[in-house]
């Protein structure tokens, strides 16, 4: 008398299918070029923000402005209606190429620590939010979204609303000064260079992207710690005025002893991060 002895078949788990497919998406050719089209986008916007800071440094023109208003600017340009979609395409692909980097822990070509893979769930979620910021303005009949300074205020005013909001306005503060010493000291370090393929540079383009990516980062970080400082003391004075986004945190620059000589620094400091970024298009490590 035979039996069959052949085991019972075991199904993936949904998670085990799931984090299957993020594996094979994160692979595909696709993916590549949404994270790669992110790194334009984002350097475009840093550009103009840089550019328009600069202006105000130099001479009364210009604006200072946040990456909402640069989505703005870019919409107000000849043929910007798709200039502003390409840009939206790219930052939902940084969203997307961040999200999944920090799921997964990794990307085809490099991997992430735990403090990489938690900024990594910050950064696609700003983002995402930026495409659909972008998304908005494209389908606004008048081109133009509220105006985005006032946001930093009416946000931590709401926060304030909520149980133990000013301990969480606080900790937000806290969080940003953080994210503003490890982008300086990043950039001071030179720590960016290992997420580059700097194997396939030439030793001047080496050299360029080092100097760029140094400066650039030292000023994000400024501009970041600036944030979380003004949050920090919203929370202290209980008073959501003195919340401030990324337009504000320049015009607090600019109003200080030499404020136009800091500002214009800064400013080529952001201009040079955007220049950084788009570099990344090419050489990051995805």
């Amino acid at each position: 008398m035979g039996y069959d002895c052949a085991m019972p078949r075991i199904t993936d788990s949904p998670v085990d299918s799931a984090q299957s497919a993020g594996h094979d998406f994160v692979h595909s050719t696709a993916f590549e070029w949404l994270a790669r089209a992110g790194f334009v986008a984002r350097g475009l916007v840093y550009v103009i923000i840089g550019l328009l800071a600069f202006q105000v440094a130099v001479s009364d023109k210009g604006k200072l402005t946040n990456q909402e208003g640069a989505l703005e600017t870019i919409a107000d340009k000849p043929l910007g209606g798709v200039s502003l979609a390409i840009v939206a395409i790219g930052l939902g692909g940084y969203s997307i190429w961040r999200l999944f980097r920090a799921a997964l822990g990794h990307g085809p070509e490099a991997s992430d620590s735990g403090i990489e893979r938690l900024g990594g769930v910050g950064s696609g979620l700003v983002y995402g939010a930026l495409c659909i910021a972008a998304i908005k303005i494209l389908t606004s009949s008048s081109g133009q979204t509220q105006g985005a300074s006032s946001k930093p205020k009416e946000t931590t005013a709401g926060v304030f609303d909520w149980p133990a909001g000013r301990w969480l306005v606080g900790i937000a503060g806290l969080v940003l000064i953080g994210v503003g010493v490890y982008q300086f000291v990043k950039g001071a370090r030179q720590k960016f260079l290992e997420e580059l393929k700097t194997e396939q540079m030439r030793s001047e383009v080496k050299t360029w992207l080092t100097r760029i990516g140094t400066v650039g980062y030292v000023a994000r970080g400024v501009v970041f710690g600036l944030i979380g400082i003004f949050l920090l003391k919203a929370a202290w004075e209980y008073d959501a005025k003195e919340a401030v986004g990324l337009d504000g945190a320049l015009a607090k620059i600019v109003r200080a002893e030499y404020g136009p000589w800091l500002l214009g620094l800064v400013a080529a400091g952001l201009f040079a991060f955007g220049v950084y970024s788009l570099s990344e298009s090419r050489y990051r490590k995805i």
